[in-house]
């Protein structure tokens, strides 16, 4: 069985979700097998919170075990605002095919767009992403 590792290096360009304050944002990692007749869930991971951060530096790494196979797996990345009191705001997400990177043993840089705007600059959340079979 395979690991997966993810780094969370940092976001940049988040959008400010909170009315009062800024963006307390946490990134949330869920694992999965997308299957044609049932997924298989291999679990989440969640960040630490970053208070009043729209580009939050984490330096962050995520390890997910008894992975058999990159086939069909797909890392859904999210981004959260922490809100207390209230349900957490949506900030950003993206999907990530896993299978289509050709991931190794050693570290590949992976940037995606989390957010997408007409008047600043997109969104994005930069990751390293390795897999030992």
């Amino acid at each position: 069985m395979g690991r997966l590792t993810v780094h969370l290096d940092r976001a940049s360009n988040l959008a400010d979700t909170d009315v009062l304050g800024m963006t307390d944002p946490y990134v949330r990692f869920e694992l999965k097998q997308d299957n044609w007749t049932r997924d298989h869930d291999y679990g989440f991971q969640r960040s630490s919170v970053k208070k009043n951060e729209i580009n939050p530096v984490y330096d962050e790494t995520f390890v997910f075990n008894n992975i058999p196979t990159l086939n069909n797996m797909v890392l859904k990345v999210k981004i959260l605002d922490d809100d207390i009191g209230s349900r957490d705001d949506k900030v950003g997400h993206c999907t990530i095919k896993l299978e289509e990177l050709g991931l190794t043993s050693t570290p590949m840089v992976v940037e995606r767009v989390v957010d997408r705007n007409m008047f600043r600059k997109n969104g994005r959340v930069h990751l390293k992403l390795s897999y030992d079979p």
